[in-house]
């Protein structure tokens, strides 16, 4: 690896962006172009001190999964991801498996939605992004290990995952998670990562190995759900998939139902969400 490529790339791209960017508020003048080495740090989830290391080529050796949150933070394309995997001196992932990296244009998407609940997960339903509201209605899912942030294996394995849920939809809502994994499982053909969360929910769950045995092929689409949240009630949404054509990764958003009162209520969630953070 040459150190002082990496961290010059690293630097070129934080100064091309600007906070509007990537979601942030560019409060106040700014002495230099671009992002604060700290804006950075905060949308990786890593130490400003250790990203000041990476540019200042200090000791630093950046894993795949850190080098996927920084590919994430400066709104890299697919093709500067892989570059600076190269620098870094590992081989870039493959296009079909992209990791915890997306892709500009779901960033892009999904910091516009300020008004909705979004986040952005991969084909085994992996959170990989939030947006603010999507953290005040779920909580954060994408900055834990994978396992955690997987929308599948929680919903089985967490009875808390389902709280927002009304009962009367559970069924099938495990039913679709289970025909959409197999089509994912199916679409990596003997995939260790795939294969392994399927052998763990099977061992974990019978529900999901009732579903699992039905050989249900379906993916993830549009869906009216009934949510219930603690601090603002009753959210009476579509969920909606959009597809990502560079990463295979999905954005779901919760779009209000016409007609319905969740609009208000979700806006009376980005009060709560702000007072949260306040106290």
């Amino acid at each position: 690896m040459n150190h002082n490529d990496l961290g010059s790339f690293l630097r070129a791209r934080r100064e091309a962006l600007r906070p509007a960017d990537v979601g942030l508020v560019a409060g106040g003048r700014r002495r230099t172009p671009g992002l604060r080495r700290s804006e950075v740090a905060l949308l990786a989830n890593v130490s400003v001190d250790y990203y000041e290391r990476l540019e200042q080529s200090r000791n630093a050796h950046p894993s795949q999964a850190m080098l996927a949150s920084l590919a994430g933070a400066l709104r890299l394309s697919v093709d500067e991801r892989d570059h600076l995997y190269r620098l870094a001196g590992h081989a870039p992932p493959s296009r079909g498996g992209a990791g915890r990296y997306v892709d500009p244009a779901m960033m892009f998407l999904l910091d516009s939605l300020t008004t909705v609940p979004a986040h952005v997960i991969d084909d085994l339903s992996t959170m990989l992004a939030q947006n603010r509201l999507s953290r005040a209605l779920l909580g954060s899912w994408s900055l834990g290990e994978p396992r955690e942030g997987n929308v599948v294996w929680r919903w089985f394995t967490d009875p808390a995952s389902r709280a927002l849920n009304v009962a009367e939809e559970h069924e099938a809502i495990g039913r679709a998670y289970a025909a959409d994994l197999r089509v994912a499982s199916a679409g990596r053909g003997g995939d260790a990562v795939a294969d392994q969360l399927v052998a763990d929910l099977l061992a974990a769950s019978g529900e999901f190995a009732r579903y699992w045995e039905t050989m249900t092929v379906t993916p993830l689409r549009s869906t009216r759900k009934l949510l219930i949240h603690p601090d603002v009630g009753e959210l009476d949404v579509q969920c909606d998939v959009v597809l990502s054509s560079a990463t295979g990764h999905r954005m779901v958003v919760f779009r209000p139902q016409p007609g319905s009162d969740a609009a208000e209520r979700l806006t009376f969630l980005q009060v709560v969400a702000r007072q949260n953070l306040d106290a």
